[in-house]
């Protein structure tokens, strides 16, 4: 019912910075988003928490990003960006957007959606 779709992942060098963005859309109008997010997972590791952010606007940080990373949102496009910045290979991941706590005008609420991924590579 919600998509959510990813973009601006790439390859960058070392030091480095790209900007993600998530935007989220449903053929039913979406009413409210809790909480949006992004989530990582490289290769042969389990999915961890990037940045998380509010309907209000209250952010949490994983430490591996705190200082680098920014996440913002935009609640009238539905729309979350991390801004990564000084990027490190440790980096490298796909990153994923989340959207949990999604209400729809006339269908459920408080549901929860993952999007596709986009890729980053970070070279050293």
């Amino acid at each position: 019912q919600v998509q959510l779709v990813e973009s601006g992942g790439g390859l960058v060098q070392a030091g480095g910075s790209l900007r993600l963005s998530c935007a989220a859309s449903a053929s039913r109008r979406i009413l409210s988003i809790n909480v949006m997010g992004w989530y990582r997972q490289a290769p042969g590791k389990q999915r961890e928490l990037v940045a998380t952010s509010t309907s209000e606007g209250s952010t949490n940080y994983a430490d591996s990003g705190k200082g680098r990373f920014t996440i913002s949102r935009d609640n009238v496009k539905n729309t979350v960006y991390l801004q990564m910045n000084n990027l490190k290979p440790e980096d490298t991941a796909v990153y994923y957007c989340n959207a949990d706590g999604v209400t729809l005008l006339g269908a459920g609420a408080g549901m929860d959606y993952w999007g596709k991924g986009t890729l980053v590579t970070v070279s050293s």
